[in-house]
């Protein structure tokens, strides 16, 4: 007789009616548009791909230093670099679409710095070839938009509703763990039409040269990230599951911070997320993904668990 098919575990999830066949997506703004990192790993094996911040017009992103090394962490102040959206849909979107034949999800990360912005840029993504979009209401290295709409609860509803309008595919919006409150932002975000959310991006930080005495970043601040970051962003997803669950509210969510093993996918799955995106660890272990997707798919044939969803505690 042929084995019981549940013996192999079942790593596949389902985000917002998009199946991904694994729960592990490069996070935006560390893998490009997966053309970059195609001679260093089979991207083809990704659950997904959120695209680098993407804006209505092409931005040059921030002068100045972008990237600091600290211990566990990488802080950075790029500023939103990007061709623009409709240079976007005509030189980069093609080679994800061949992705997306291979079954990896496309995400396409949209920022802005007005509402009307945020609204025309989702109108233009809606009429390609991108499966989801993850709206990015949190990024804390550009003076306006991003992490502006992403502290309060009414702003942040401000620019999801229009964006929900033009929008027809599956949105996700990426919150910021500088929000004061995280679950009234997220409850604002689903009122206004939110399919899943994300969480965390980075945290605001800083560092200053002690030989010139003056701040290392142009903008004083920069975005923390790494595995400095893991517990504080593995708590607030813990917490935000809870709350949502608490007011009956069934949006997914999608963690992320200092991912770098599958041992910290696997917490941020039992903490109650549906998958993770993974950032950072990508630029020193270029097979980061790989390796935590096989880690995951490991450690639940040893727990004889077979289903991502099983793997909650909550």
């Amino acid at each position: 007789m042929p084995d019981n098919p549940l013996k192999k575990p079942d790593i596949s999830v389902t985000i917002a009616g998009i199946p991904f066949k694994n729960p592990v997506i490069a996070a935006s703004g560390t893998f490009g548009y997966g053309r970059e990192y195609a001679g260093l790993l089979d991207v083809s094996a990704l659950g997904g791909i959120c695209t680098k911040g993407l804006t209505l017009e092409p931005r040059a992103g921030n002068n100045g230093v972008r990237l600091h090394e600290t211990p566990s962490g990488l802080m950075n102040s790029i500023g939103l670099e990007n061709p623009g959206i409709p240079a976007f849909i005509e030189k980069e979107l093609p080679h994800l679409q061949e992705l997306q034949q291979q079954g990896v999800v496309i995400i396409a990360n949209l920022s802005g710095s007005s509402v009307k912005e945020y609204a025309e840029g989702a109108r233009l993504l809606d009429m390609c070839g991108v499966d989801m979009v993850e709206l990015n209401i949190s990024c804390p290295n550009v003076p306006s938009g991003g992490i502006a709409f992403g502290r309060d609860p009414e702003a942040a509803l401000s620019v999801a509703r229009p964006v929900r309008k033009a929008l027809h595919k599956p949105l996700i919006v990426k919150l910021s763990p500088n929000a004061s409150d995280i679950a009234a932002v997220a409850s604002a975000c689903v009122a206004g039409g939110a399919d899943a959310l994300s969480l965390v991006n980075t945290f605001k930080a800083m560092a200053i040269n002690i030989e010139k005495r003056t701040p290392v970043f142009d903008h004083g601040s920069a975005g923390l990230s790494g595995p400095a970051i893991h517990p504080l962003a593995l708590r607030m997803v813990w917490e935000l599951v809870r709350a949502l669950a608490a007011q009956s509210t069934a949006v997914p969510v999608i963690g992320l911070g200092g991912i770098s093993r599958a041992e910290d996918a696997i917490e941020f799955l039992a903490a109650g997320a549906k998958a993770v995106q993974v950032g950072t660890a990508t630029f020193t272990n270029p097979t980061a993904m790989l390796e935590i997707i096989d880690g995951i798919a490991a450690y639940m044939k040893k727990k004889e668990i077979f289903r991502i969803e099983d793997l909650s505690i909550q």
